[in-house]
């Protein structure tokens, strides 16, 4: 799946939120604090980590490329 960036960058938390992949942004801070998020194959942390085109997000099943 692909999310289609409308800005030069996109923090993780928001590109979540976006994708409808959670509800809120707390369920979002819970992911990614617990690990549940590779960003271009190594786990992330970052709540706010700045998404650009290129980047590769994974989350359970879903892999999502940021794109221009």
């Amino acid at each position: 799946m692909e999310f289609k960036l409308k800005t030069k960058f996109i923090e993780l938390d928001n590109m979540l939120k976006a994708m409808d992949l959670v509800a809120n942004g707390a369920e979002a801070r819970q992911f990614v604090q617990s690990g549940s998020i590779k960003v271009n194959g190594e786990v992330e942390f970052r709540i706010r980590r700045k998404l650009r085109s290129g980047d590769v997000v994974e989350f359970g099943e879903n892999r999502i490329s940021v794109v221009v």
